[in-house]
């Protein structure tokens, strides 16, 4: 009798922890294929700095080096959609971080590495899990408003991180605790990498980060993805933290017409343009140059000033972005008159193989003055680019997707030669206005714009 109950309660025992195992350990049917195999380096390859990468206990271990700027263990696959789980230690002093969908091309800074940086931070701050934006835009989804996540992460000891990148959306998790949850529509595809960061000469050489049991998801993630009840962060036609904190403004607020106007008209146009889901696009109405709704303007002026726009072209489109604008000058047909930012397609558009200067109608050239790089790293038709114009004590720089294309001195003597060979030279002293408005071109095709933002540098009026 007595081994009988034994016996009962031993199957009762063991009855009950399968069904506690089963409980707290549900079965992970997600097919996952491991990046390290945790005794070499294949499949890896080392960008930026010198630090050193080794293996050891199954783990691969990073250690600082000094004069060095940050160096990235990179995987020689590019990934798109994916979910990676990873575990990390890093040294209590150590910032690091994981790229995901990050690139490296000589056109941009010379291959500095760039992209989405899933933050470690072991300092006080306690950021780590938020979304950093490495060789780019900075902060785009920080932990400032998500305690749970700043204190999930284990001072020196090994932590667990889950990241999604699925679409435009990416999401983490610090210890099975939601981190950062980013809509976000810059970049799409990229490589995956373990950073250590670079270390002044009061900082310890050889400090290390160790990383372990990396794997990843790449077919069907969306049946693998779990929910986050987080609030999502969207940077479209938003400012980021470090352009909020250096005197950007949206210029468009991805909504209304407000600030904007058609360039011969008192109101905005009522036909020929269209907000739709956040995105900006002036219709196709034949090729005509502002024949349909006509160009819309700012209805401020800028003098010196930083100019972002992300635009999008179809297939055989023209438009273009205009600076120093005087709607004054032209009150006939065809567009309101000043310096302009061109785009186009390049390959179907037969502008391209016109203009008195050779190449200078081609897109993100100063049209019909100044042919941009031949070389610049246009992305195909369909696809979003991001335009850049500087222009600050008449010293002005046009850039296409982080590289720059051209510069020229406004006003100068050289300047002022290639306007009196172009199809300018019959409007007075072109180009040369101390402020002018920003205007988006109808050319009777349809191209879209967003995240439209200027940073001011001196003052503006209405």
């Amino acid at each position: 009798m007595k081994n009988y109950l034994l016996n009962s309660r031993l199957l009762l025992i063991a009855a009950l922890t399968l069904i506690f195992s089963c409980t707290e350990n549900p079965k992970d049917n997600t097919p996952w294929v491991n990046l390290f195999d945790g005794e070499t380096l294949n499949g890896w390859h080392k960008l930026g700095g010198i630090a050193n990468y080794t293996v050891k206990d199954g783990a691969i271990v990073g250690a600082t080096v000094h004069n060095t700027p940050n160096t990235f263990l990179t995987t020689n696959k590019m990934y798109g959609d994916f979910i990676l789980e990873l575990d990390y230690k890093v040294d209590s002093t150590m910032n690091s971080g994981i790229q995901i969908r990050s690139n490296s091309i000589p056109s941009y800074l010379n291959g500095r590495v760039h992209g989405y940086q899933v933050e470690i931070d072991p300092s006080k701050r306690a950021w780590s899990g938020g979304i950093y934006d490495e060789g780019r835009r900075g902060w785009l989804n920080p932990l400032t408003d998500n305690p749970a996540a700043q204190k999930a992460f284990k001072q020196n000891d090994w932590n667990h991180y889950r990241i999604e990148a699925i679409g435009d959306t990416i999401k983490t998790w610090v210890n099975n605790v939601p981190a950062a949850y980013l809509i976000d529509e810059m970049t799409a595809k990229g490589f995956i990498s373990l950073q250590v960061h670079g270390i002044n000469n009061k900082q310890k050489e050889g400090t290390e980060i160790l990383w372990k049991n990396i794997k990843i998801v790449t077919e069907n993630v969306s049946e693998y993805s779990r929910t986050s009840p987080l609030t999502p962060i969207s940077t479209k036609n938003q400012l980021t933290i470090n352009e909020q904190n250096n005197g950007w403004e949206l210029l468009w607020d991805g909504e209304t017409t407000n600030g904007w106007k058609g360039a011969k008209l008192e109101e905005f146009p009522d036909k020929g343009w269209k907000i739709e889901n956040g995105v900006l696009s002036v219709l196709s109405s034949g090729g005509a140059e502002s024949a349909a709704g006509g160009d819309i303007v700012t209805k401020k002026l800028y003098g010196d000033f930083e100019l972002k726009v992300d635009f999008k072209l179809t297939p055989g489109a023209n438009s273009g972005i205009k600076y120093y604008v005087d709607t004054e000058i032209n009150k006939g047909a065809g567009s309101s008159i000043g310096l302009e930012y061109q785009i186009l397609d390049d390959n179907l558009h037969p502008d391209a193989k016109l203009g008195n200067h050779k190449g200078s109608r081609t897109v993100s050239s100063l049209y019909d003055l100044i042919e941009a790089d031949v070389n610049k790293p246009i992305k195909p038709i369909g696809e979003w680019n991001s335009a850049y114009i500087i222009s600050k004590d008449n010293h002005v720089e046009h850039w296409l997707n982080g590289t720059k294309v051209l510069e020229y001195e406004r006003k100068s003597d050289a300047y002022r030669k290639l306007v009196s060979e172009s199809k300018y030279a019959k409007w007075p002293n072109f180009g040369e206005l101390d402020k002018g408005q920003i205007l988006l071109q109808d050319h009777g095709d349809l191209v879209s714009f967003k995240n439209v933002k200027i940073r001011p540098i001196g003052n503006t009026k209405e």
